[in-house]
């Protein structure tokens, strides 16, 4: 596992994993497969818990409203099919999440003319001037999660995340 701090150095909860896991007879266990997975996993849980305690709470968003949020401040109306997609849940967490943005007026659903079983989602009015005013804050929560890399550094991680979510059609 070649994961390691500033220092160059493992991570404690690495060297947790490895002395776990090579205790379990695995015909090929892939340590830097584990230590790339692993790592993704907590810097999004931790980017996640961040902005909800920092930026979120305050207007009282979980992680996955403010994601639907921001899909529908960017494309303006989105099918609620590609909103659950993106947002990596299901149509009816979608369902509950929208109902409750409705109530706090932030967006309305309204149907495809065409196709009955087509809904979309669009921001409202309100919805937009929160987003405006949210938005800049959340980014610069992004710019200080990630300021201990360079320019460089991060256009280099954004390719390889790039990739891993293309071949595996995230």
């Amino acid at each position: 596992m070649h994961a390691t701090n500033l220092d160059g150095e493992l991570l404690p909860e690495e060297k947790d994993t490895i002395n776990r896991l090579t205790n379990i007879p695995l015909d090929s266990l892939n340590l830097d497969a584990v230590a790339v997975v692993t790592n993704i996993y907590r810097v999004a849980q931790g980017l996640k818990n961040k902005m909800e305690q920092e930026v979120l709470s305050e207007y009282g968003l979980s992680w996955t409203a403010f994601s639907m949020l921001y899909d529908m401040w960017i494309w303006e109306s989105i099918e609620t099919k590609k909103l659950a997609e993106s947002a990596g849940v299901t149509k009816a967490t979608v369902s509950n999440i929208t109902k409750t943005l409705e109530r706090k007026e932030l967006c309305y659903r309204k149907g495809d003319s065409r196709d009955r079983r087509i809904t979309y989602v669009a921001l409202t009015e309100k919805g937009r001037q929160v987003m405006e005013s949210l938005y800049p804050r959340f980014h610069k929560g992004e710019i200080e999660i990630v300021s201990g890399l360079s320019v460089d550094e991060q256009k280099r991680m954004s390719k390889y995340l790039r990739k891993v979510i293309l071949e595996n059609q995230f």
